[in-house]
């Protein structure tokens, strides 16, 4: 799980150039990075072509924060 946030870690701060001591894995995308809509479509086209899956619109919504996508990717894309 820790290669799997350090990968997430390292997409989030070069799509939203946010400081990297922002992103831990309680963050969460719009409150804390301060991310948009179009910010967090990137987001999940670059983990999905970083991990080589899809994550679905409904999963997509369900996903909040930063540990949510790495236990996401986890589960559904590296198993």
């Amino acid at each position: 799980m820790a290669d799997t946030f350090e990968e997430v870690k390292e997409i989030i701060v070069d799509l939203l150039n946010v400081d990297e001591s922002k992103v831990t894995p309680e963050a969460r995308f719009r409150e804390d990075l301060e991310a948009d809509s179009l910010d967090l479509v990137e987001l999940i086209m670059a983990f999905e072509d970083k991990f080589g899956g899809e994550i679905s619109d409904e999963d997509a919504q369900k996903i909040s924060t930063v540990g949510d996508v790495v236990k996401y990717i986890n589960d559904h894309m590296l198993s």
